[in-house]
């Protein structure tokens, strides 16, 4: 009973709690490049959930084989490995959307959401936990990119899931917002937008979170990183309160 308890946890923190887009504050440049349009964003949500499960299970099992000097380029190439395969099959079954993700679709592999929980629990964790852990986490990054790709795509476009038929095929193909799609409001498909809803988002998101007693989701600099014991840049700069390592 305990250990099912524990599972649902991890499997729902990152939903809201632990959201890694919305109060961790990860990944937020695919975030940002992606949601321009629901579609977009639920086919970035998916790709990077698939390799965060696989690259978890991958990375508990070997664990304790990996040797601890060398397990960041062994953490990469694990990703790397598996972003090389979802993105073949995207390019195989899914070009349309291959061809909306660009760049951010190979850039899974340096996705720091995903070497993050690398670092932070697969590396200490058995394989079914890591296995929710990152079906959880996977969940919550998609749930962040649908939300902020609903409101851009509706308020900067005027249509909601609009060339869905061609993530999932069928003849559904989303809906025009009536007035919305004559006169659509364009700075929400545009960086700014993209920025001014993601705050949007994100204090909706702190106040869901201490309404449930935990703390806002506040940056510390590097030392939060799950990174931050093998970075070079916080061993050069002492406490981490400069411009470049705050960058």
């Amino acid at each position: 009973m305990a250990e099912k308890k524990s599972l649902g946890k991890e499997l729902t923190k990152g939903i809201i709690l632990e959201n890694p887009v919305l109060r961790l504050v990860l990944g937020t440049c695919p975030t940002l490049a992606t949601t321009t349009s629901v579609t977009s964003a639920l086919g970035m949500g998916v790709s990077a959930s698939i390799v965060l499960i696989c690259s978890n299970i991958v990375i508990s099992a070997l664990r304790k084989v990996i040797p601890q000097k060398v397990r960041i380029p062994a953490y990469i190439v694990i990703i790397a490995s598996f972003v090389t395969i979802v993105q073949m099959l995207v390019k195989a079954f899914v070009p349309v959307l291959d061809e909306q993700l660009g760049v951010y679709l190979p850039l899974i592999v340096v996705n720091c959401i995903i070497l993050g929980r690398a670092e932070a629990f697969a590396s200490k964790n058995g394989v079914l936990s890591s296995a929710v852990d990152g079906l959880g986490m996977g969940i919550g990054f998609t749930a962040a990119l649908f939300v902020m790709g609903t409101v851009r795509e509706i308020l900067g476009a005027g249509t909601f899931m609009a060339g869905i038929k061609d993530l999932i095929g069928g003849t559904f193909n989303g809906f025009d917002i009536p007035f919305l799609n004559e006169n659509p409001m364009l700075i929400f498909v545009l960086a700014p937008g993209g920025f001014f809803v993601f705050g949007m988002v994100m204090a909706v998101a702190n106040k869901l979170a201490e309404s449930k007693g935990q703390p806002k989701a506040v940056l510390h600099g590097c030392e939060n990183c799950p990174m931050a014991k093998t970075c070079s840049i916080k061993d050069t700069h002492e406490g981490c309160n400069t411009k470049e390592a705050e960058a």
